[in-house]
């Protein structure tokens, strides 16, 4: 008889955000436009976060040149606004989403992949607080359209409030209070179908491994020095084992849960990865290194007779 592989789950990786001044020269090839960054760098890792959308709301054409400019295939990660996590602390946040979503995301059409909540590291865990947020939460992309529609007067004349492709939406959310590590926490996120970042600070904030939902969202900010320091060989090897795990739809346990083991999931579970160790341009690097790892590499395509890849001189 013959032996059937098992299902899994999709593998993407890249990392958070693309417009970084110390990466000109060195990822970037010298004398490339700033314009064609993101062009550059999406022919080499399959995702990327946006994070400038947690700083202030963006702007649809932003969104639609972003879409415009990436390979067919290139999927967007997109952050959600501080003004929802970090100021109104969850609370009283029906017109902020409805702004957010209203912002262009939506252009982004087939592009459009998981939403990033990071909420800050003075806000504890409250499980009223947070299951009133999640039941917001839209979990498609008409159910965004129809919360866009109620944007109030600062998005007028600036919102898209329409979605050419219907797909569900898939939330994630890092925590940084020690009191989320907690299984009642851990239920919750399961009970609202909300992904649980796995996120590596250097020891700085929580690290939990548990699964939550049926896709895994994983943001390395430096395993030694926050946002400074590269993974090495053997950290990304340990890192490409974890995920081959997740994307086959195991939960492993370890002394990073601390809820009760996820059901498996025979179809599998999608990982999402993003490099945040911007700060001496380890990032885009370490991110090609690991989808390699994951065979997950994009084919290299020379763009202005530079082939991605080739400009790592200058590396620190």
């Amino acid at each position: 008889m013959a032996r059937t592989e098992p299902t899994r789950g999709r593998a993407r990786v890249g990392t958070s955000g693309w417009l970084y001044p110390p990466w000109r020269g060195t990822f970037y090839p010298a004398g490339l436009p700033q314009r064609r960054e993101l062009d550059h760098l999406s022919r080499q890792v399959g995702s990327v976060e946006i994070n400038g959308s947690f700083y202030s709301l963006q702007r649809p054409e932003s969104y639609r040149s972003w879409r415009e400019r990436t390979p067919d295939d290139f999927l967007f990660a997109v952050k959600g606004g501080r003004f929802i996590t970090h100021m109104k602390k969850l609370r009283e946040v029906e017109t902020p989403l409805a702004n957010f979503f209203a912002s262009g995301l939506l252009t982004l059409g087939p592009k459009l992949g998981p939403l990033l909540w990071q909420l800050p590291p003075r806000l504890p865990f409250d499980a009223d607080q947070l299951a009133a947020f999640f039941t917001l939460l839209p979990r498609t992309t008409s159910e965004a359209a129809a919360l866009a529609e109620k944007h109030d007067h600062r998005l007028e004349g600036r919102s898209w409030t329409t979605t050419e492709v219907e797909q569900p939406l898939r939330h994630a959310l890092e925590v940084r209070h020690p009191s989320f590590c907690d299984p009642s926490f851990i239920e919750l996120l399961r009970e609202h179908d909300i992904g649980l970042v796995v996120a590596d600070t250097a020891g700085k904030w929580p690290y939990l491994e548990d699964v939550t939902s049926d896709f895994v969202y994983v943001r390395l900010h430096g395993d030694v020095e926050l946002y400074t320091s590269g993974y090495t060989d053997e950290a990304l090897d340990r890192w490409a084992d974890r995920i081959r795990t997740w994307l086959a739809g195991r939960d492993p346990q370890s002394e990073h849960t601390v809820g009760a083991p996820a059901p498996p999931r025979p179809a599998g579970r999608d990982v999402y990865v993003y490099f945040d160790n911007d700060i001496k341009v380890h990032a885009p690097f370490d991110a090609i290194n690991l989808a390699k790892r994951l065979g997950v590499q994009p084919p290299e395509e020379p763009r202005n007779g530079v082939a991605p890849g080739k400009a790592r001189s200058g590396l620190t």
